[in-house]
């Protein structure tokens, strides 16, 4: 395996579901019924037992699972370590009705596994490559009737290349700083669920990696 290929590998661990990881009960399915099976996700009709016992109906869109990719430039001196640039995207959401300014994301491919599949979609949405991969989190992004959930990747080291997008992504690729990013999400200019969370969590882990280099510079 490649130098920058492996060690991204090493860096990408997806946990257990929280369920499984503290082995609690999972509703028991008694009936399910595809009811639309489309290319990108399908909708099932599951009669279930809920762990209380209630039996109830549920319709669940199921879906393969996402990547969503913080990609951040910090290669340009102090000041850009203190404000990194943040790969942003601009697009039309049909669902939404509107523009949106996203972090670049994607569907998994059948059988692909998500660390592969955030290094795709990041190449091809932005031509941009990364020889660090770090995870930030997972989470369902509407768990009430959506079954997906996504893998958010923290990714360093870039190098610049040529995006190949899909025919029907239209997309406007805008490095910006990440005080930028912060003022026009207090200012309610960025409605993306995964681009909300995904600057969260990166805000607390570079506290956490400021706080490790004073200790370190301590010891």
């Amino acid at each position: 395996m490649p130098g920058k290929e492996k060690k991204a590998a090493e860096r990408a661990r997806v946990p257990a579901t929280q369920m499984e990881a503290q082995g609690e009960a999972q509703a028991e399915v008694l009936s399910s019924n595809v009811v639309y099976e489309g290319p990108l996700f399908k909708v099932v009709k599951d009669e279930i037992r809920e762990p209380n016992g209630h039996v109830t109906h549920r319709d669940v869109i199921r879906h393969n699972g996402s990547v969503v990719i913080l990609a951040v430039d910090t290669s340009r001196g102090k000041k850009r370590e203190r404000d990194p640039l943040v790969i942003m995207e601009r697009q039309y959401r049909h669902a939404a009705g509107q523009y949106l300014w996203e972090l670049p994301a994607g569907k998994i491919e059948p059988n692909e596994e998500r660390l592969a599949g955030a290094q795709r979609e990041l190449e091809e949405e932005t031509g941009y490559a990364a020889g660090r991969w770090t995870e930030l989190v997972r989470y369902f992004a509407s768990p009430g009737f959506l079954g997906e959930w996504m893998q958010v990747y923290l990714a360093e080291e870039l190098t610049a290349g040529t995006a190949r997008p899909e025919p029907d992504e239209t997309l406007e690729i805008h490095p910006m700083p990440l005080s930028q990013v912060e003022a026009m999400i207090a200012a309610g200019q960025v409605l993306d669920g995964k681009t909300l969370v995904g600057i969260s969590m990166y805000r607390h882990l570079r506290a956490a990696r400021k706080q490790a280099r004073k200790k370190k510079r301590k010891e």
